[in-house]
């Protein structure tokens, strides 16, 4: 079965990127009243298929005067420590690649070794807008991975677990079927008074961000984090074409480039997979038990068995794609930070609030016992 996780969790990585790529270009192209790709195959679908072909056609040039081995360690270093965060994803009920008590504490630590991919990029390019780029990124990431750990950390002190599989079960009515999960989320959610059994109920009602009202001021400030951890606008500073043609990566071309490419795109994923899992109820399906009609044990189907496993990849699959397609949003719709505005964002607003956040969640939890 980790085999099996593993293979799928590969495969929803490629897919869910193909699928993005061409979304980007559409959803761009509509807010800028054009009508993007249209001449690879129905309405330009084969258009992120093309390009990748192109791009496994194209020559690798490796620059004279660059540091040779960094230059071609750099995109594999990228992407090792991207992919390598997949491992931790709960895909349904019982479908998980490797499922460690510590994930989200793994998860944290893999994905930060990116940056050293970044400087190796920056620097063994021998450019000086590589650098530039690389060091604006690096210098953004590190930030942004402040209030986005503490916002996670919120998530953790509310579902007292490390493991994603045990925090994604407590999101939804599935503790009906594993009587070893022994958790009352009635306290979490406190409308004991309105008389609704969220055990039963089930469905949103079980979300993190509804349970504890502060888990919504964390989700926000996760989300925003992300973007910049993705380089995504407006946080894409690190690789401003007008500034710096096309930041760290300027100099690659080919397959490397490529990989660069897909690490990004890979980045967005695992970023809103992690989004959905701590905060919008993981594979759960969001629809409630209301008396007699059970939508939620409809949509759930047996948790070990096929059934199962479908909704679970099905929920999980919809919510990731409604956050990528917010974040795609983003892009179109707000301009480019300056440094100062980036920086005084991360730390004198996004921080103290996640601060704030973690204060609050402790308290919450504390008091709910």
């Amino acid at each position: 079965m980790p085999l099996l996780a593993f293979v799928l969790a590969v495969g929803l990585m490629l897919l869910i990127v193909i699928v993005v790529v061409y979304a980007e270009r559409k959803v761009a192209a509509f807010m800028q009243d054009r009508v993007g790709p249209t001449e690879a195959g129905p309405h330009g679908t084969l258009q992120p298929l093309l390009d990748v072909l192109k791009l496994l056609q194209k020559e690798d040039i490796i620059p004279a005067a660059a540091d040779k081995k960094l230059f071609a360690i750099a995109p594999i270093m990228i992407f090792a420590a991207v992919f390598a965060g997949f491992a931790v994803i709960p895909l349904a009920p019982t479908l998980v690649p490797a499922g460690i008590g510590i994930g989200v504490f793994y998860l944290l630590a893999i994905i930060s070794l990116d940056v050293v991919g970044l400087l190796m990029a920056g620097w063994g390019s021998n450019n000086k807008y590589a650098m530039l780029g690389a060091m604006r990124s690096v210098a953004q990431i590190v930030s942004y991975e402040i209030p986005a750990g503490l916002a996670i950390l919120s998530v953790v002190m509310i579902c007292q677990s490390l493991d994603f599989q045990e925090i994604s079960y407590q999101q939804g009515v599935l503790i009906n079927y594993f009587p070893g999960l022994e958790y009352e989320l009635n306290w979490l959610f406190g409308i004991e008074a309105l008389g609704i059994n969220t055990t039963y109920v089930g469905g949103f009602f079980t979300w993190n961000i509804f349970r504890a009202p502060v888990m919504l001021v964390a989700f926000v400030i996760y989300f925003i984090a992300s973007l910049a951890e993705c380089n995504r606008a407006p946080f894409d500073i690190p690789e401003a074409e007008s500034e710096l043609v096309a930041g760290f990566h300027v100099e690659y071309s080919g397959f490397r480039f490529a990989t660069f490419f897909l690490a990004e795109y890979a980045m967005m994923v695992l970023v809103c997979l992690v989004a959905v899992i701590l905060f919008l109820g993981s594979w759960n399906t969001p629809l409630p038990n209301f008396g007699p009609l059970a939508l939620a044990n409809l949509t759930t189907g047996n948790p070990g068995g096929i059934t199962g496993i479908f909704w679970g990849a099905f929920w999980l699959i919809s919510k990731t794609l409604v956050l990528l397609f917010l974040q795609l949003w983003a892009r179109w719709t707000y301009p480019r930070l300056r440094v100062d505005q980036l920086m005084h964002l991360c730390w004198k607003v996004l921080t103290p609030a996640a601060l704030a956040v973690v204060l609050v969640a402790g308290v919450w939890r504390l008091l709910m016992v």
